[in-house]
Formats: C-alpha cells, structure tokens, sequence
C-alpha cells in the first residue's frame, strides 16, 4: 500500500491538476501539473544502446544518418502519445487492456516476451551505468557493477516517496545527460552547415549504413516505454467527462513534445559529436570505453568525464524505468505481483554475470537491442488496434490519419528491426 506521502502527493498533483480544468489556473502554471509522466518514458530513448548506436553512426558516416535520428524522434512522439491517450481514455494500462481482451495463452506469452524485453533492456542500461563509473573513476567494473546495484536500489527508493519524487529525480538525470552533451558539442564545434545537411537529406551509403539506420530506429522505439506511459497516464488525472479527457491528453501531449525533443535532441548530439571530433579524424569508433578514450585525446579530460558521467546518469535512469515497467507488465498480463526490489534484483543478475565473465560491455549493449527487437512489434500492435477502437477510447479514438500514420510506422520499425536481427545474426 502506498504511504501518506505518496497519497499526500497524488492528492495535491490531482487538486492542481482539477483547478486547472475548471479553468481556475491561467498560463503557463496551467501545464505543470500534467508534466512528468513523458519524462519518465522518455529515459528508454536516451539510454546506453543508443550511445552505441549514434556515436558509431557518427564516426563511420558523419552527418549522414542525422535524418534518420530525426525521423525516429518524430515516430516516438506519436507512438508514445497513442499509449498517454490509452491511459487517460480508458483508465488502464496497454496490459491491463491487453489481459482483458486476450485468450490466457496470449497473456502468458506476451507476458513472457515482455519480461524477456525487460532483461534485455536492464542488460544495457546496467551495463552502460557500470561502465560509466568504470570510465570516470576507474573504478575496476566488477566493482562498478555493484555501486551500480546499490545506485539502482536507491532510485527505486524515491517510487515509495511518491511518484512526483520520482519524476523529479529522473527529470534532474535527463537533463544531467544534456548539460553533458551541450558541453560536448561546444567542445566539437561541428560545422553548422553540415548538420543542416544531415538533417534534410535523406540518404544512405551502403548496406552498413542502413543497417546503422536500422539499429538507430531499434534503439530508439522502445517496446517497454510503450506499455509503461500509460500506465504513468492513467490514474494520474482522471476526466469527469469527454471535454475533460480532451483537456487532459492536449496537455499530456505537451509533455511528451517537450520530453521527446529533449530526448531527440540528445541523441542527435551524440551522432554529431561524434562525427565532428572522430569522423573528421578518420576515426570508426565501436566501443564506448574508445570513444572516452577518444575524447580525452582530442579534447581533453574533462570533455571525457562529462561524457562518463552522461552515460552513468542515462544508465542509472533507464534502469530504473525499465523496472517499473516489468512490474506494469506482470500485473496487467497475468494479475501476479512481486516486490519491486526483488525484481530489480533478478533482473541484475545477467548484466553482473556478464561483467564479471568479462564479456565486452559495447557487444553486450548490442546484443540487448536485437533482443528488444522481437518485442516491439507485441507492443506495437496492440496499442494501435486498441487506440483505434471507438468503442474503447470514446472521443479519444484516433483519427484515421493516426491510425494509417501509425500502421506505418508499425510496419517500418518492424521491418528494419527483422533487417537488423538477419544482419546481426548471419
């Protein structure tokens, strides 16, 4: 049960957010109580997979991929408004909504498939985290690997202080990772015009590259923040009315247009850091642990300590987002719970097996977005056919350019994401 805090908290968050739809609250203040929920969802697009992927992307090919990271901002946002909208419409998460609608062998095994997502994504982050602490401290990462256990059980600990708490300590991580990032690229000084290009031109150069593209979107649309934003969306504002519900997602949708930009923004700084510092150097830089050492090199070390501690604040963050949503996904599948402690403990078990084994953390990060792979379109899916229900959504049900937008996308990702996972595995 949720102590007097948590329920202190709700209770104040919701009388804000109340007087805003009854028009008492005028401004820019009218926004603040709906803001978080896409903050916290938006950590699984900024997480250590996607370091791999752009600054790989940024020093094989320069600018050239730009577009793509553009593209797939874009493609979050509507995706990740599609779950906020099932959340506030219907009053229950995409699993929730999923267990009652499908046959118990369904929920078993998208139950599973999620779980098996969670693992995959908690291998990465915890990774990234641990790595991040092995770089800035040289820390030797057996030992970086457990600070990030204990790291990663103190940030759980800001949930049972009520979810503002919560959104607050991963909103000061994010924007952790974009001071980091600013200061890189004021440190790179990339060519304005070439960004301009990047971003404008669509274009490849090979298979290589559009395999690169391919793991970008994979890295990007992420099957876990799909269930999880409406979970976060669901109970945080409930709509008295069809014009309420309204109220509620336009607001909603600000949130995550700002949080998804910050998001996108960061990624993009990635790719172009990388491709003004390494690619301009005719450097190919694979490994995370390279490119620190590369940034030491031409820039100095404090660029490389901004960049570690960018990295183990994104992992320290994504970790404990993904879960939360494992937590969402067990109850709405199958109706079973576990304590949120003992599941961050299982799921630390094979990213600390692998460190210890020695594995290569940057091949570990990789393997972590093939898996993810399999599970997006399970989540995908779902959520477009739920959303474009009007029985189920009411006035909230998309409009038919959504829905085509949507199915799009849908077919896109899944696509690219079967291309990379027949490259990675020949």
């Amino acid at each position: 049960m949720p102590d007097k805090r948590e329920k202190n908290n709700k209770r104040s968050n919701g009388d804000a957010a109340y007087a805003v739809l009854r028009g008492e609250v005028k401004g820019f203040k009218r926004l603040l109580p709906f803001l978080g929920p896409a903050f916290i969802a938006s950590v699984a697009y900024i997480d250590p997979g996607n370091f791999a992927t752009n600054i790989s992307a940024g020093s094989k090919y320069g600018y050239l991929l730009l577009w793509v990271i553009a593209i797939s901002n874009l493609m979050a946002i509507l995706i990740q408004s599609l779950s906020a909208k099932l959340g506030i419409a219907t009053g229950k998460n995409l699993p929730e909504v999923a267990g009652e609608r499908f046959s118990k062998p369904v929920r078993i095994f998208l139950w599973l498939q999620s779980e098996l997502v969670v693992m995959a994504t908690d291998l990465a982050e915890f990774t990234g985290a641990a790595l991040g602490l092995y770089l800035v401290f040289q820390i030797p990462l057996v030992t970086s690997a457990i600070i990030t256990a204990v790291a990663s059980f103190l940030i759980l600990l800001l949930q049972q202080r009520g979810v503002r708490k919560l959104e607050a300590g991963i909103t000061g991580m994010v924007f952790i990772v974009v001071i980091a990032f600013a200061f890189q690229i004021i440190w790179a000084k990339p060519d304005a015009g070439d960004i301009i290009q990047g971003l404008v031109l669509p274009k490849f150069e090979g298979v290589q590259s559009l395999l690169l593209a391919a793991g970008i979107l994979g890295a990007t649309v992420m099957p876990h923040a799909i269930y999880l934003h409406s979970a976060l969306t669901q109970k945080r504002v409930v709509g008295a009315n069809d014009k309420e519900r309204k109220w509620i997602f336009r607001f909603e949708f600000i949130d995550i247009l700002i949080a998804m930009v910050i998001a996108g923004v960061i990624n993009a700084s990635m790719l172009v850091m990388a491709a003004a510092l390494f690619h301009s150097h005719g450097v190919t830089v694979n490994d995370i642990d390279v490119a620190f050492d590369q940034l030491e090199k031409w820039v100095g070390p404090l660029a490389a300590i901004f960049f570690g501690i960018g990295l183990l604040s994104a992992g320290l963050s994504s970790s404990s987002v993904g879960t939360m949503s494992g937590d969402i996904m067990m109850r709405g599948f199958i109706n079973k719970h576990i304590s949120l402690y003992l599941r961050r403990l299982i799921t630390m078990v094979p990213p600390l097996l692998i460190i210890i084994l020695g594995v290569n953390p940057t091949w570990a990060l990789v393997m972590s977005q093939v898996i993810l792979s399999f599970g997006i379109a399970f989540a995908l899916i779902p959520l477009i056919l739920f959303t474009s229900n009007r029985e189920l959504m009411g006035v909230l049900v998309n409009h038919r350019i959504t829905t085509f937008f949507a199915w799009l996308i849908a077919a896109l990702v899944i696509v690219l994401n079967l291309f990379l996972l027949y490259q990675t595995l020949l």
